[in-house]
């Protein structure tokens, strides 16, 4: 075997070993992104449902709380009432109005299904004749799906579903009713987190064994009125280019609230 053949070998086994290094790199740099991207979203997921129970948990108890087992122990106990606000007017001497404002417990639901669960109703866009429903209480509909019928004018039309979910409800229609617009149609539920969420972890952060959230409640002035204010936040980002001192909003390190404004907004949003 002369010299150039030698060489030649040498330089092609540099040439691949090279190239390998460069595609682990470039493999390392992607798998890397897709990594960091989905433990983010994890966290994002996290924070809203943690947000959503601290909520829910003020509008019970006029206060937001600090400690993860008061918070996970009120989802899985905790009853929310269900409030009805009206106004009485009553008619004064020389036209003036007295207006009372009356509050009203309708009953009560769990802490858990006013956090996890949404429940919303499907409204008639159009004045029309109902010509009958495709479905049935305790079916699951998704996205433009379309559920009913209805006649405008010499048209059937059958209007998708903007949402998705459970059918809890269907309006007692029959085939020829006329309806309007706005009328309710049916009643949906759907799930806005996982209901099978361990509530022993609730305060941990996804991705980062032994990691759990930071968080801050307390009170602010505004105005010469103490008002409440609630900051929880990731306190070791796996993205690098998120650090507390990012002037950036959205480069700072994954939050919702404030400690100095009343918000509850996370910087993902």
């Amino acid at each position: 075997m002369n010299l150039t053949k030698i060489l030649t070998g040498v330089l092609l086994l540099a040439s691949l070993f090279l190239a390998y290094r460069l595609y682990r790199s470039v493999q390392g740099t992607i798998e890397d992104r897709e990594s960091i991207s989905t433990t983010e979203t994890a966290i994002i997921e996290k924070l809203k449902l943690i947000r959503e129970a601290e909520i829910v948990f003020q509008s019970v108890n006029g206060r937001y709380t600090a400690n993860w087992d008061s918070l996970a122990n009120f989802i899985r106990t905790g009853q929310v009432p269900i409030i009805q606000r009206r106004e009485e007017i009553t008619q004064k001497s020389y036209g003036v109005e007295e207006v009372k404002v009356i509050i009203d417990t309708l009953g009560f639901v769990s802490a858990h299904d006013r956090i996890f669960k949404k429940t919303y109703t499907v409204n008639f866009p159009d004045n029309g004749v109902f010509m009958g429903f495709k479905v049935k209480e305790g079916d699951r509909v998704i996205k433009n799906q379309k559920p009913y019928s209805l006649k405008v004018g010499d048209k059937v039309n059958e209007p998708p579903m903007q949402e998705e979910g459970t059918i809890t409800k269907l309006e007692p229609l029959k085939v020829g009713d006329e309806v309007r617009k706005g009328q309710p149609v049916m009643t949906m539920m759907d799930y806005m987190f996982n209901p099978n969420t361990n509530l022993a972890t609730l305060g941990d952060v996804p991705g980062q064994p032994g990691t759990k959230f930071e968080i801050f409640v307390g009170k602010v002035d505004k105005s010469g009125l103490k008002v409440q204010v609630i900051e929880v936040m990731d306190p070791k980002p796996v993205n690098p280019i998120r650090k507390a001192s990012n002037e950036a909003k959205n480069r700072k390190p994954l939050h919702f609230g404030s400690r100095v404004d009343v918000s509850t907004s996370g910087n993902w949003e």
